[in-house]
């Protein structure tokens, strides 16, 4: 050992050993029982308001299945000690998030702190705090592996900037929080890959406060909806010359579905199956429109009173700002714009 390693191993004892003091009275362990008392499992969760709000994955309290079986219970055991009921807020299964209530306790011992995913580089110190097969808040540490990963959901959607790191998470730990050096939450632990080593994955903090406000109000995440499914394509030269667009891709429609908003806006499979640039500005966004169309639900809902038929209403994109209105669809003239698209097309434990 060089002459100042231990100086630099202590400094990073105290590091890790400071976080988790401040940190660990407000990781919960949540058991999940089924309606007829029967254990149907354990993850981790931690406080994130003074109130009692826990955020956990949805996957602990779905107990693994499809839906949370009816008369699900939930108890989380605080980091003082104390056990309490909790009730289901809402979760997100296209996110792997989910937000609890605790009941029952006049107080939760300390709340954590959330930071900023978007901050994060690799190589950071990343510390893990829950409670692997049943052993209560435990600590380990490493460091953030990578950033941006893809994740596929238990609802077949994508997780999108998933954090990689190697600190050691085993079943149990789902649902815990990811820490930095100091001591906020930059990540939800979520899944390893099973068979390999230091491999684990965690939902960006980032995503879960995107989640967070629409689950404490709406109980689910709205997103928008198109009902169109394409693939990137590149487009012949021919035609980026003569239309002289600035890229040279374009969205080859595959498939519309009926009576879907893509279907109500005008989109059609084109014998040639192909938007180009121009089309799709006026029309159709990339990847990037996923997560931004679920901002405004309340534009559809608005043009729900100018229509009978309305499932139509409740079906369509939250953000429908860039949709062309020529006056053929009435249900699109009563949507007012208000920003224009960014069209750049892009991608448990």
């Amino acid at each position: 050992m060089g002459a100042s390693d231990p100086f630099l191993l202590d400094a990073y004892s105290q590091a890790v050993t400071s976080v988790v003091e401040r940190v660990a009275p407000s990781v919960a362990a949540v058991r999940v029982a089924n309606g007829g008392g029967s254990d149907g499992g354990h993850g981790s969760g931690f406080v994130f308001t003074s109130d009692g709000y826990l955020l956990t994955n949805s996957h602990v309290v779905r107990a693994g299945r499809a839906q949370a079986r009816p008369g699900t219970r939930y108890v989380v055991a605080l980091g003082d000690g104390s056990e309490s009921a909790a009730e289901s807020v809402g979760d997100d299964p296209d996110t792997d998030l989910a937000v609890l209530r605790v009941v029952g306790t006049a107080s939760v011992p300390a709340t954590a702190a959330l930071g900023r995913s978007a901050d994060v580089r690799r190589g950071e110190i990343a510390i893990a705090i829950g409670n692997p097969l049943g052993f209560e808040h435990t600590v380990t540490a490493g460091i953030v592996s990578a950033l941006g990963r893809s994740m596929r959901a238990t609802s077949g959607r994508l997780i999108p900037d998933v954090i990689q790191t190697d600190a050691a998470l085993n079943p149990g730990n789902s649902g815990g929080p990811l820490l930095n050096s100091r001591g906020e939450v930059i990540g939800v632990n979520t899944a390893i890959v099973r068979g390999a080593q230091a491999i684990c994955f965690a939902v960006a903090i980032d995503t879960a406060s995107w989640v967070i406000p629409q689950l404490l109000r709406h109980g689910r995440v709205r997103r928008g909806y198109l009902g169109v499914g394409g693939q990137t394509t590149a487009l012949h030269r021919r035609v980026v010359v003569h239309h002289a667009l600035g890229q040279a891709h374009g969205v080859r429609i595959v498939a519309i579905e009926a009576a879907s908003p893509a279907a109500l806006a005008g989109l059609r499979e084109h014998p040639e199956g192909m938007l180009g640039e121009a089309a799709a500005r006026r029309r159709l966004a990339g990847g990037a429109v996923r997560q931004r169309a679920s901002e405004r639900a309340r534009l559809a809902r608005a043009c729900s009173s100018s229509r009978s038929d309305e499932t139509s209403a409740r079906d369509l994109p939250d953000d429908v700002s860039g949709w062309a209105s020529d006056g053929s669809h009435g249900h699109r003239d009563c949507l007012k714009r208000s920003s224009p698209w960014d069209f750049s097309i892009p991608m448990p434990t």
